[in-house]
This record gives C-alpha cells, sequence and structure tokens, in this order.
C-alpha cells in the first residue's frame, strides 16, 4: 500500500544539526564534545517552565514550533522509548529511598510533549501518541494517513528519541540518535504551493527492498531540507521524496 502526502513545513534537530535549513549541510559538520551535550533552548517558553522539561520533551516541542502550523491543528506525537530515562531515574530514586520529583513524576509519560504542546499553543485540537518499537515513525505516518483520509485539514505529526539509560543499551542499537523531526502534513495535493511530496510504500516487493538502496534520517532530512528527490528503505519501507 503507498502513502501519498504533501509537506507543508517540516522541523528538525539533532545536536548537530539544530534547525532544518542545517541540514542542509549534512554530512559536513564535525561533531564536537559540547555539541553532544547540546539541549533546543526554546525562547518561546519561559525560563522557569523550560528547565522542568526533559531533553526529549525540549526536542519535540522545538521541532514541532519550527513547523509553525496553524493554531488548534491535530498533532500525533511519535516516540519509541518517550520518557524512559526520566522513568529510569525516578526508580533509582526509589531504590536509594529518596523522594521522588512530583514534576518528575508527572512528566514521565509517554504522552508528556503532547500534553505540553497543546497547554503552551492553547491546541484544542486531538491529539494521538505512538510507540511502535523500530517503526514508531512509519506507524505514526500510517495513523495520519487513516487521520486525513478521514478529514483533510491541517495535522502535525511529532517524532523524536535519544539514546536510552546505560542499563538498556544492550538490548537496542540506535546510532543515529538524538534526533527529532516534525511535519506538517496533507494528502497529496500537487496544487499546494511550496509543498514537497511524500510517498511510503508499506508493503513492498522483497526484490524491491533488496533493490532500493538504504537510507537513514540523515538522508531523510538532508533531501527534505534541500528539497531534492530521494528514493531509499528506512527499515522495510519505500520512501520518497519529491520537491
Amino acid at each position: 500500500m503507498q502513502l501519498t502526502f504533501s509537506i507543508h513545513s517540516a522541523g528538525a534537530w539533532s545536536p548537530n544539526y539544530q534547525e532544518l535549513t542545517d541540514w542542509q549541510a549534512w554530512p559536513d559538520k564535525t561533531e564536537t564534545e559540547d555539541l553532544k551535550l547540546a539541549v533546543p533552548k526554546l525562547p518561546q517558553v519561559p525560563t522557569m517552565q523550560r528547565r522542568r522539561y526533559s531533553k526529549l520533551t525540549k526536542m519535540l516541542l522545538d521541532v514541532a514550533f519550527q513547523c509553525e502550523a496553524p493554531a488548534n491543528c491535530r498533532t500525533i506525537f511519535a516516540s519509541r522509548h518517550g520518557e524512559l530515562n526520566r522513568t529510569v531515574d525516578l526508580l533509582q530514586e526509589i531504590i536509594q529511598n529518596q523522594p521522588i520529583s512530583p514534576i518528575g513524576f508527572s512528566q514521565s509519560v509517554h504522552n508528556t510533549a503532547s500534553g505540553i504542546f497543546s497547554i503552551l499553543t492553547d491546541n484544542r485540537a486531538p491529539s494521538t501518541s505512538i510507540a511502535a518499537a523500530q517503526i514508531t515513525l512509519e506507524q505514526a505516518l500510517i495513523e495520519a494517513y487513516g487521520q486525513l483520509c478521514e478529514d483533510n485539514s491541517s495535522l502535525l505529526l511529532v517524532y523524536g528519541d535519544e539514546p536510552v539509560a546505560d542499563i538498556y543499551k544492550a538490548y537496542t542499537h540506535e546510532p543515529e540518535l538524538p534526533i527529532a523531526l516534525a511535519l506538517q502534513l496533507s494528502l497529496d495535493n500537487p496544487e499546494a504551493a511550496g509543498a514537497m511530496g511524500l510517498t511510503i510504500d508499506t508493503q513492498p516487493e522483497a526484490s524491491e527492498q533488496e533493490n532500493t538502496p538504504q537510507i537513514g534520517y540523515g538522508e531523510l532530512l538532508h533531501a527534505i531540507a534541500s528539497k531534492q528527490l530521494l528514493h531509499g528503505r528506512l527499515n522495510q519501507f519505500i520512501w520518497q521524496i519529491t520537491p
């Protein structure tokens, strides 16, 4: 099955490439120790609020703001691991018989960023949270396609993850993290000014999978930022970007 979208705006963040336009230079930037520790600045949020958020929440909020989506548009927030690292910290506090932070506890749920985004933007439209292991981004796009088939008004999809705590690193291998991206989507509309096309084949033939070059998030975000043609396999899905 092919899912076809129009991308009306996008946002992206990683320690090396902190805005969508930075991804035009991918992969030429050299990583430094300072960049490894980078966290989105979020100037839209008052300092006292911002300092309470986890790094993942800041990443997701940052890319959502980059999109400049219409007010009260529907949102889908997707993350494989969610606030796992914050939950691990809370469990460590329990083990050490330390009091648990009420703020840490309240923001340890999977839809933390979704709830905070809706409060900051006074967005009362429906929001969905997705977690689907390695294919979380693709499952979020499938959810977006279903929602847009019912109502083709603006929809904001936000995806992100950061490396898991050391105790879980033996069970996962995701070298491209931390990373976050956001896409303002509608169903394919060739007449939409400035929009890019995005097509995902969710059930490609085995021969097509074998003959399609593998890509990562870097190639995907570079193509979106540079408005370049892209055809490649990410996980078991075939992706195509058309300027």
